[in-house]
């Protein structure tokens, strides 16, 4: 039996994590705030990629499909129709874009099982690489594209957004993981014959949380688009980008939601501390995070409750 909300370790880690943040804003210099706004959007990258796999068990190798649809659209629309279209209205159709094409995506990719579904999902994000590309007079190509809309040039404003909506985020993917459709995309990610046999729609419960991680991670960029005043493939579509959320998700704790968004700070934190040193940096922080999934596969919240095996 699962304990109750207060006593869950994730919960108590969300609660810490809210409290750090709150009080950093007021001890921290503006280029940390910086750093920390884009581990809170990265943090809600993670945490949607974790309802859909850690949850729903469908192996998802690109998170940046959603993103990268979320980002493009709502820079292009404010690049190509600004200012008749105000700036909200264009992050509320990043995310519908992201909501719609994650559909389009995810009613043939539940069809298929296993490996399958992780490839169609990376064969869509390598499609949308080369639209940007070809398409380059729309999305900036290869060179980027340049926003004239941000959402403040204050370092202070721009880390309260983000924390804000991390927040929300977060509590909205952990209330619906601890849910009865949670329990249920659980099961069927652990066996998705057996949810099926007890009567649960299983495409149904997936098909759900394809969209709700398509619409936090859709909306989430389209924010950090106004956030860095430009669009481009190494930001928000590169497979790298990809990757780097899935072991912020694995780093923090499968099956957690919070963990994930742990994991994203602790990466984008660890990549800024040892940026000095170059390309070692990328090899010790991935040397960490493969030693946390070899030794403590259930992540930093796993080794928090001394558990060593996924279960």
């Amino acid at each position: 039996m699962r304990p109750g909300l207060l006593q869950s370790r994730a919960a108590q880690a969300g609660v810490a994590v809210l409290v750090l943040g709150a009080i950093a804003p007021f001890v921290s210099s503006g280029y940390v705030l910086g750093l920390l706004t884009v581990a809170f959007y990265t943090a809600v990258f993670a945490m949607s990629w974790d309802l859909l796999f850690g949850f729903a068990g469908e192996v998802n190798f690109g998170p940046t499909f959603l993103i990268g649809l979320g980002a493009y659209t709502a820079g292009i629309m404010d690049a190509r129709l600004a200012p008749q279209v105000p700036m909200w209205v264009c992050i509320a159709a990043g995310a519908i874009a992201a909501v719609v094409g994650g559909v389009l995506l995810a009613l043939p990719a539940l069809r298929v099982r296993g490996p399958y579904f992780g490839l169609t999902t990376l064969v869509a994000v390598l499609m949308l690489q080369n639209f940007i590309v070809v398409a380059a007079d729309l999305t900036g190509g290869e060179i980027g594209l340049t926003v004239p809309d941000v959402i403040s040039v204050s370092a202070t404003t721009n880390y309260w957004v983000a924390f804000g909506f991390m927040a929300i985020s977060g509590i909205i993917l952990f209330g619906l993981s601890r849910s009865p459709i949670g329990l249920v995309l659980e099961a069927s990610g652990q066996d998705a014959v057996q949810a099926g046999a007890l009567g649960f729609n299983v495409v149904k419960h997936k098909l759900f949380a394809f969209i709700v991680s398509a619409f936090f991670s859709g909306l989430a960029g389209a924010l950090m688009v106004f956030y860095m005043g430009t669009a481009s493939v190494g930001t928000f579509v590169d497979i790298s980008v990809g990757v780097q959320v899935i072991i912020a998700a694995v780093l923090g704790g499968r099956r957690t939601v919070i963990g994930a968004a742990i994991g994203a700070i602790f990466l984008i934190g660890m990549g800024e501390l040892l940026r000095p040193l170059g390309e070692i940096a990328t090899l010790l922080v991935s040397l960490i995070a493969l030693i946390v999934v070899l030794f403590f596969p259930n992540g930093f919240l796993g080794m928090l409750q001394g558990r060593r095996s996924d279960g």
